[in-house]
């Protein structure tokens, strides 16, 4: 039986925010954070008791490196929902961050929840302070508030790196990934929904920091050959070496790009499945015939 709780949700109209909206066990209040008139909304937004979902944020994107934007619109605006719901009684915060507040490679082992963070760019630096900004509330007001850290998020609609995959997966030409042995995390939108709303009521939850990944990570050529099988196309994979294609790619300024294909960013969810007994169910296969199915019928 779910648990029954008034929910709010900030990003609602988003990939992860609509399958939220799905996986919830009453239709959720929704707050619009992105745009002018966001404090006034604030302000009004009925948060007394509510368990509040905060998905609301600026995205990670290469060609911005605004870091005054992604301060203002992933850290203080957090900071400024997690005081007000301090001070009106919310039941918990729960806040998604990304995998990427660790760095951009995992080696020799998966990234755990007490590991040094070191991100990297604008976006996983705003999300890092925004964490921090959280624990500095939860610790002077006493909110409960749960951090939960996705890696790649599948399913029809993601956008960025999956749509990019798609693309390329759906061309006719040989990819020169085959000599590929890196293990990327991934997590079903459909799971990391189901583990949100378990972190609104789970006991072990609260203050808890939450990696959320399936159990079995994928490499560069399982993903696209996975991809490429459901589109109905042949794998067509090719081996040149990892460092040949990053060195290629670092003299054309696609360097970083390349690297999220030939290198490992692994996460352990292990913890998490312990901590709220939650395992995510939706494998690569699955999520690839699903995403497949929906891009011949033309999500793009």
């Amino acid at each position: 039986m779910p648990v029954l709780f008034s929910a709010l949700v900030t990003g609602a109209a988003g990939f992860v925010g609509r399958a939220l909206v799905r996986a919830l066990p009453a239709p959720p209040g929704t707050l619009a954070l992105g745009t002018d008139g966001w404090e006034e909304r604030l302000r009004a937004a009925p948060l007394e008791g509510r368990a509040i979902f905060h998905l609301a944020a600026r995205v990670h994107a290469p060609r911005d490196p605004d870091e005054a934007a992604f301060r203002r619109d992933n850290v203080e605006k957090t900071r400024r929902l997690a005081l007000e719901a301090a001070r009106r009684g919310a039941r918990r915060l729960v806040f998604v961050s990304t995998s990427k507040v660790y760095g951009e490679e995992s080696v020799g082992r998966a990234f755990a929840a007490g590991d040094v963070p070191a991100p990297q760019d604008a976006y996983a630096r705003s999300k890092l302070a925004a964490e921090e900004a959280l624990a500095q509330v939860a610790g002077d007001e006493g909110l409960e508030v749960v951090v939960v850290r996705p890696p790649l998020v599948l399913g029809p609609g993601a956008r960025g790196n999956v749509v990019a995959a798609l693309r390329l997966a759906d061309g006719p030409w040989p990819l020169p990934f085959a000599g590929i042995a890196n293990r990327r995390s991934f997590v079903h939108v459909g799971d990391l929904a189901r583990l949100l709303v378990r972190c609104a009521s789970h006991p072990a939850a609260a203050g808890a920091t939450l990696d959320a990944a399936h159990p079995e990570p994928m490499s560069t050529p399982e993903f696209l050959t996975a991809l490429r099988r459901h589109l109905g196309r042949a794998p067509r994979l090719f081996a040149i070496a990892p460092a040949l294609l990053e060195q290629g790619a670092a003299l054309g300024g696609a360097g970083g790009r390349m690297r999220r294909l030939t290198r490992s960013l692994e996460l352990d969810p292990a913890p998490s499945e312990r901590a709220v007994e939650w395992r995510a169910s939706t494998g690569l296969e699955e999520a690839a015939a699903e995403m497949a199915r929906a891009w011949r019928e033309g999500w793009r």
